[in-house]
């Protein structure tokens, strides 16, 4: 692999978040969303004309999936619920689990129309979490015992999944089935992350099959071959990116969303661009995300 590729894109949106995470791209409304986890707000940009919109939110939500038009799939510490895209109103969709202390993190959509959706402890606590299935209303549990669930994704012809435990940093891939998103055999480690600076976060995959992925506390993003191979890293202005999404028109830019959260005050200072959102600035060969079949 060649050296770290220098940063040469910008600055999306120059609010900060404390936990930027769960970015994704509407190609029907030009619209990129992501969450600002820890503040309990929805990012609403529209790539053309630059308008922002914040839409506070009465939890902690981590993932978007458009289901239609008018309506969106919020995962969060509450459960999924259905959002409504013109009033904002929320109907719960179903819960996840009985665990008050936990919070929905990373999740993704298969092309099945099913979701992938990680929890875990709120201080990231031992294990505490899991990683589920969502086909309609019906909740299947896949892996337990999980601490950070992240860089969930799919290979491109919907076979394979991947995702990570962070605080294991082993990146895992599983053969899944390809009309309904579940796994058909047992998860095989891809990527031994465990030996470098930083953390395997949220992740995506491209149409060529390549894994672009959030390196939280390297600064950088990442990209992997499906046989595990790093063959590329470029770098990042701020030290803990967390997740990425397929942008604009043609999905060829690359959103990256970072955080703030754990930094202490020179720590900051030192990292003036912790929080905020991110364009890449290399062409990609990137997909739009499925909806969520309800």
């Amino acid at each position: 692999m060649s050296d770290t590729l220098p940063f040469s894109g910008s600055i999306l949106c120059q609010s900060a978040s404390i936990l930027g995470e769960g970015p994704t791209y509407d190609p029907g409304s030009g619209t990129a969303w992501w969450f600002n986890i820890k503040g309990q707000e929805l990012h609403e940009l529209h790539l053309e004309s630059g308008r922002k919109t914040v839409h506070a939110l009465p939890f902690l939500g981590s993932v978007l999936a458009v289901i239609d038009p008018s309506r969106q799939l919020i995962a969060s510490d509450q459960g999924l619920f259905v959002r409504d895209t013109q009033t904002g109103v929320f109907s719960l969709l179903t819960t996840l689990e009985d665990k008050p202390g936990n919070r929905s993190n990373d999740g993704r959509v298969h092309a099945s129309g099913s979701l992938w959706i990680g929890t875990m402890g709120r201080s990231a606590e031992k294990e505490a979490g899991a990683i589920y299935h969502v086909a309609g209303a019906k909740v299947t549990k896949l892996y337990d015992r999980v601490t950070i669930p992240n860089s969930i994704c799919f290979s491109p012809d919907g076979t394979v999944a991947y995702f990570v435990d962070t605080d294991i940093n082993h990146l895992m891939r599983v053969d899944i089935d390809a009309e309904t998103g579940l796994p058909t055999g047992e998860p095989s480690l891809l990527v031994d992350g465990s030996g470098e600076k930083g953390g395997i976060d949220g992740s995506v995959c491209d149409a060529d099959g390549l894994i672009w992925n959030a390196r939280w506390g390297s600064g950088t993003v990442d990209v992997y071959r499906p046989d595990g191979a790093r063959v590329a890293r470029y770098a990042m202005p701020t030290t803990q990116p967390s997740c990425t999404a397929f942008i604009g028109p043609k999905a060829d830019r690359m959103l990256v969303t970072s955080a703030w959260q754990d930094l202490d005050e020179a720590a900051r200072a030192a990292d003036p661009h912790a929080g905020k959102t991110f364009e890449l600035g290399v062409s990609v060969k990137g997909r739009f995300e499925p909806s969520f079949r309800l």
